[in-house]
């Protein structure tokens, strides 16, 4: 059922690798909102934190989530071949071995949650291990191509970089660290299933059994629809936790009807159209959400003790 005999023969290749080609490795766009949500995380912590520190931390999840993007990479580079959203890779064209991207990714993982433990806290680097383990293999290997809950179980890994900024500060779990992964979790659904409609030809052409691919158009925008709720209102509980005052849950609420109004306009038509925006629209929704998230713990910061 799933591709099993395209694989690259980097033989014809004459590689040439360059700095460029392994920081694309690295996802570098999902990269800066994984370090944007995790900074946000970091500054609503309720303890002090060396700026030194913080840094650090932020560098570690930075190289964690870069190395298990560039794991995704090397396994997937069977599929990546066939889609062209992703044609371009740099396994794909040849540009990097296989075997230098698996070592790149072990090397780079390993490091990031040797140096969390030594210079932040040991929670903080199991968690980072956890969160780069668990996109390698419970969903690149294990649910991407066989469960149509991929994107839905797999949207863990990518929820708990602000969680893991909150525990580098506190050394603890806590409710404004499980709410901001709590957003990113309720959002990840709706984000993943708005590029899975208007890119359906791509997934389909790999077997990847997305809930379009399996259920089809209609049943996945009313989940999109019934995801899409309750992240609203998940983005509402930071207000009630004292993270943001009057104008995060104004702008917020904004925020909210306008996605809910995107989501409701990919019942109007078959046209990929309003499935392109709602995808787009997604990736600054959460961008700004979590923007004026910061907004009330740095002026706090400038107010009282300095933090990252």
């Amino acid at each position: 059922m799933y591709p099993t005999n395209l694989s690259i023969d980097y033989s014809t290749y004459i590689i040439q690798s360059s700095v460029k080609d392994y920081i694309l490795l690295m996802k570098p766009r999902v990269m800066m909102l994984v370090v944007f949500t995790s900074i946000c995380g970091l500054m609503i912590g309720k303890g002090d934190i060396h700026p030194f520190i913080g840094l650090t931390a932020i560098i570690c999840i930075s190289m964690g989530a870069g190395s298990a993007a560039a794991f995704n990479m090397w396994y997937d580079r069977d599929i990546d071949s066939i889609m062209k959203r992703t044609k371009n890779r740099p396994l794909v064209v040849g540009n990097v071995f296989p075997e230098e991207v698996l070592s790149f990714s072990i090397i780079l993982g390993f490091f990031s949650i040797f140096l969390m433990a030594l210079c932040v806290n040991f929670l903080a680097a199991f968690l980072l291990a956890i969160s780069i383990l668990y996109y390698a293999l419970i969903y690149t290997i294990w649910l991407k191509r066989t469960s149509i809950q991929n994107v839905v179980i797999g949207g863990v890994a990518g929820a708990l970089p602000p969680l893991i900024g909150t525990v580098s500060v506190d050394n603890s779990i806590t409710i404004e660290g499980i709410t901001l992964f709590s957003i990113i979790f309720l959002w990840t659904p709706p984000h993943s299933w708005a590029l899975a409609l208007y890119r359906i030809e791509d997934y389909k052409s790999c077997h990847i059994p997305m809930m379009p691919i399996i259920k089809g158009n209609l049943y996945t925008k009313y989940l999109i629809f019934i995801y899409s709720i309750f992240m609203v209102f998940s983005t509402f509980i930071p207000f009630y936790l004292d993270l943001g005052r009057y104008y995060y849950l104004s702008i917020s609420s904004i925020l909210g009807i306008l996605f809910i109004y995107y989501c409701l306009c990919l019942f109007k038509t078959n046209s990929v159209i309003y499935e392109k925006k709602l995808f787009i629209y997604s990736i600054y929704y959460l961008f700004i959400i979590f923007l004026m998230l910061l907004i009330n713990p740095i002026f706090m910061s400038l107010n009282c003790n300095f933090k990252l």
